[in-house]
């Protein structure tokens, strides 16, 4: 790439020495950094990437960009803020891939998950090529890769908008977290369409306050361009918030205003009005509602027609670990399984299941990640008792924590007679299940799609779904013994 790209997408550069007419490639990695690569040294939430601009000097960097004037024999290119540039100059390097893309990013503290993996069924069934990123995976054409972040960091989202791009792809939906949104992972992204779910308690542990962690959100709705569409929840308290420097077109939706209505729901799904269509979906719960209105209206934002977009939500199922029925037979316990790891969304999730008519106990289980928002355990408790006739406490990624002190927190919110702690989670899904009635709603909350728990910094396999369904085969095994035993 020509230095001068790097150049033009960099806010007021200085130039310290006499650059290179050609840079290879760009990292914020020193262990990355390659012959005749440029390096830009950005400040991490432990490191400071100043600190390793030798490291890349030695590595090969033939360009530094910083925040100073650093003490290299490589020319510089001094700029306010590295952070704010890593994005547009990582999207200069893989060629600006997402020029002829629309981009579609989905905010919010629940339902982004859901949100983008609708769009993106919907997307697939209309005979789109569309790209994914997101929680649970990356999506690029027929390929499908591992997501280790909700919102990966600007080299990896340029790469696989390259990628992407390459493969064919008219649209990327990509989920956009505050964390990203407040470390500028997104900068420079052009987003055809922006969404925002909802906001409530969560992540406090690094934004502090719910002020703080409402102004990230917002940031991708401030920088929405007039030719953009803004999609947001007008049933949320910050609805108004989040929208009110935003230049886009902006459509609401929310049950309150009578834009969204719910004509009828099972557990098997539930039938929605949207702006006066009519709309059939797999997907069951308020919550739920919300999560395919908006996809409804992402559809709708593309260009697609409201028959084409409610026929090919009709067919989407969701994501993996979202309100998933794991449980088939009748005559057994229903078992869901749940991603729900924040009070509000664990609330939604008991609320839609305690609606369900002729049902026995709601069983809930669940447990708290560590080194996470302590302030959220004890509500997550009291939410859990307020809608459940028995709980199992048990741990979540307990990751450096002790678990027992965990469930410690969780239990200062729980005022319940039938509650039962088990550190061990697969004891605890176990438990529950081969305890339970027919009838019987078992709700396995808080890791959803997650097929791993974290323990001191080493991801072990568990898979709720997984677990769930052994312990339902262990249960039927049981009970065939039991039936011959009496016969």
């Amino acid at each position: 790439m020509e230095i001068n790209a790097l150049l033009s997408c960099l806010h007021n550069p200085e130039i310290i020495g006499t650059l290179p007419d050609q840079i290879q490639g760009i990292t914020a990695d020193s262990r990355k950094v390659k012959q005749g690569w440029a390096y830009i040294a950005v400040k991490g939430l432990t490191h400071d990437g100043h600190d390793f601009i030798g490291d890349a000097e030695s590595s090969g960097a033939s360009v530094i960009v910083s925040e100073r004037a650093s003490e290299t024999n490589l020319p510089v290119v001094k700029v306010s803020d590295t952070r704010e540039a890593w994005g547009p100059a990582a999207l200069a390097m893989a060629g600006n891939p997402q020029n002829n893309l629309n981009l579609v990013g989905v905010t919010g503290t629940n339902g982004k998950t859901t949100i983008t993996t609708l769009v993106h069924q919907a997307l697939d069934s209309l005979g789109y090529n569309a790209g994914l990123m997101g929680t649970i995976e990356v999506k690029i054409g027929y390929k499908t890769l591992e997501s280790r972040l909700t919102t990966a960091d600007p080299e990896t989202i340029a790469s696989n908008l390259k990628l992407m791009k390459e493969a064919g792809c008219d649209s990327v939906i990509m989920e956009v977290s505050s964390h990203a949104l407040d470390q500028k992972r997104t900068n420079g992204l052009d987003f055809k369409v922006g969404v925002f779910s909802n906001l409530s308690h969560d992540h406090l542990d690094y934004h502090g306050t719910v002020e703080s962690y409402l102004k990230a959100k917002k940031l991708l709705f401030d920088n929405l361009s007039e030719s953009s569409t803004a999609i947001v929840n007008t049933d949320d308290t910050s609805f108004s918030s989040m929208i009110s420097d935003c230049k886009a077109d902006v459509w609401g939706f929310g049950l309150k205003d009578g834009s969204v209505k719910i004509v009828s729901q099972t557990t098997e799904g539930m039938l929605i009005e949207i702006d006066g269509i009519s709309v059939q979906t797999p997907l069951a719960g308020i919550f739920n509602a919300y999560n395919v209105s908006a996809a409804f209206l992402v559809c709708r934002a593309l260009g697609i027609s409201a028959g084409n977009a409610s026929a090919a939500l009709a067919e989407a199922k969701g994501a993996k670990g979202r309100l998933e029925r794991i449980s088939e037979n009748p005559n057994e316990p229903v078992v869901f399984v749940d991603y729900a790891h924040t009070p509000d969304a664990l609330e939604n999730v008991l609320k839609t299941l305690s609606e369900i008519e002729g049902r026995g106990k709601i069983i809930t289980v669940f447990g708290c990640g560590g080194d996470r928002d302590k302030k959220k355990r004890p509500v997550m408790g009291k939410t859990a008792s307020a809608y459940s006739d028995v709980i199992w406490v048990t741990s979540d990624n307990p990751r450096t924590e002790n678990p027992d002190a965990i469930i410690s927190d969780i239990l200062v919110g729980i005022s319940h007679k039938r509650m039962y702690t088990e550190p061990d989670r697969k004891k605890a899904i176990h438990s529950a299940i081969s305890e339970a009635q027919e009838k019987d709603i078992v709700l396995i909350a808080g890791k959803g799609h997650e097929t791993y728990q974290e323990i001191n910094g080493v991801r072990y396999p568990l898979d709720d779904s997984k677990e769930a369904r052994k312990a339902l085969a262990a249960r039927r095994t049981s009970s065939d013994f039991k039936e011959k035993e009496g016969c």
